[in-house]
Order: C-alpha cells, then sequence, then structure tokens
C-alpha cells in the first residue's frame, strides 16, 4: 500500500453538498482492477475516479471511473471534478484546453463563464426512438401512462442511457420510480420548466427538471448527472424541443440544487457546471 494523493469535490454547484460529489485518486498508478472497484464500493459514493498517465499523445491525463459496482467508458460529472482534481494537483494541459482520456476515447474540457469547467458532449453510441417494449417497461416502472410521455430516445453515450420527455416538473419530481421494475435500464426524465434561454446562462435559473434512475446500482437516483445532460442536449437541441443555450435544475428529490448548463457552439455541446472541493489529504491504498 501506499499513501496517494486524494480529493473529494461536488459538481455541479456552488454551494457544497449541494451537488454530485465525487472522490478522485489523483496517484492511481500500480492499483489493480480490484482494488479500485474495492475503493469505489468503499466510498459508496454514485462514481470515484482513478487518475494515470495518459495512454494517447492528445491526452493531459487518463481516467478511470467506477461505480459501487462496475466500471464506466464515461460519466459527465466525473470528467469535472477529475479535471478540477487534476489541475489543483498541479497539472499543467498541453494546450488551452484539458484533453482527458478514457474509456470512449478523448473528451475535452475547458474553462467556461463563471469559473465552470465545461466538457464536449461525446457522440452518441446509440439514438432513436425508443422500442415499444422498452417504451412499455419504462411507463409500467415509473407508474405512468403511455399517454404522459411527449417524446422518447435513445440518449446512449457510454453508460446505457434511454430517456423521457413528461410534461411538468410537478408531475416529474412526484414520481415514485419501481427500480426492480425498470431494470436492467438507466434511465433519464426530463421535464420543462419555463423558456428563459440566455438568461438563465446568468441568473441560474433552470428551463428543465431532470432526474437521473439506475436501476442497477446501489445508488439508484444520481443527484446531477453530466452525461445523461450531454446525451440529452444532443436529443432536445437537435430535435428542436430545447434551445441552443439552456440550464437545467437536478436533484431536487434528493434535496440537492444542481445547475448544468448547456450550451451550443458550431457542431459542439458543451455542458458544464461549477466544481466546489470539500476535502483534501492523502488515502493509503
Amino acid at each position: 500500500m501506499s499513501l496517494r494523493r486524494f480529493s473529494q469535490v461536488d459538481v455541479f454547484t456552488a454551494v457544497p453538498l449541494k451537488g454530485n460529489p465525487l472522490a478522485v485518486v489523483v496517484d492511481a498508478e500500480g492499483l489493480s482492477d480490484a482494488e479500485m472497484q474495492a475503493f469505489a464500493r468503499w466510498t459508496n459514493l454514485s462514481e470515484t475516479t482513478f487518475l494515470l498517465p495518459p495512454t494517447q499523445p492528445e491526452a493531459d491525463y487518463r481516467v478511470r471511473i467506477f461505480t459501487t459496482a462496475r466500471e464506466l467508458p464515461f460519466a459527465g460529472h466525473p470528467t469535472l471534478g477529475s479535471c478540477h482534481a487534476w489541475l489543483a494537483a498541479g497539472g499543467q494541459p498541453k494546450g488551452a484546453d484539458v484533453v482527458q482520456e478514457c474509456g470512449v476515447g478523448l473528451v475535452t474540457v475547458r474553462r467556461a463563464a463563471e469559473g465552470r469547467f465545461a466538457f464536449a458532449a461525446p457522440p452518441l453510441l446509440r439514438t432513436g426512438p425508443l422500442d415499444d417494449a422498452t417504451l412499455g417497461q419504462v411507463c409500467v416502472a415509473l407508474g405512468i401512462g403511455r399517454d404522459e410521455v411527449l417524446a422518447h430516445q435513445w440518449v446512449d453515450n457510454g453508460p446505457g442511457w434511454c430517456a423521457v420527455m413528461l410534461g411538468s416538473r410537478e408531475r416529474l419530481l412526484a414520481l415514485k420510480p419501481d427500480f426492480k421494475a425498470l431494470a436492467p435500464l438507466e434511465l433519464g426524465v426530463v421535464a420543462p420548466l419555463q423558456k428563459v434561454g440566455a438568461v438563465a446562462q446568468q441568473t441560474g435559473e433552470a428551463d428543465f427538471e431532470v432526474r437521473a434512475l439506475l436501476s442497477l446500482e446501489a445508488v439508484p437516483e444520481d443527484p446531477v448527472t453530466g452525461s445523461l445532460n450531454a446525451g440529452l442536449a444532443q436529443w432536445l437541441i437537435g430535435a428542436g424541443l430545447a434551445p441552443e443555450s439552456y440550464v437545467v435544475s437536478q436533484g431536487t428529490v434528493l434535496g440537492r440544487d444542481g445547475r448544468v448548463f448547456v450550451e451550443k457552439q458550431g457542431d459542439t455541446i458543451w455542458v458544464g457546471g461549477q466544481v466546489t472541493p470539500l476535502v483534501e489529504g492523502q488515502v493509503r491504498l
């Protein structure tokens, strides 16, 4: 065992304890897969990340992302939180932006407005409407009728996300999901609030409320979810269901108050938020 630099940050919030926590082992070289998974299980957070030297010359660092049960090829709040931790530990990017290497390839992370970090949404691995059987399973698991679903889509950029849109925030927040009935799906549910668009980018008011339901994880609902919001943005903006700049509120039913800032610039969708450091020290692994 060795002493390794460690940090814990709160992502998608400027207010401590209101976002999505992330544990980051900064010096993870030499750890086995089993040791990484065991530590992620021990932290009992939605994700724990391990920073390693890159294997691709364009990358500044490599990250491996673990839930309490499995490794993910990509996740959003671990991308922003890991970037923050890497920079805080003295990391120096090769270029103007930070380039992260992960299971889906290279992901660009930049410093955005208002002290936020933002990542470039990776391409979707699966898209298109849900098939009838999957939509039926989702409706049963949520306890809703099919007529309540305004739109639906696969928005998978690595974790396996599918998504449905409901008509109101109130209906979304009232859902009592049956996670056993939902398995093995990873589901995002989105509902519109108000059309404030660019104003929300400055004020933090939200255009949409989102919930992320994880049927196979020990933590069945994620507080604030970058990968899901990246997939949702590609769907919603592409389908004309959202403006090219909007803000998401997530985590309300969990007592959180996360904010995700989405903006399309050219062909790239940027997904961002603030990162608040909470714990710094060392871990013996």
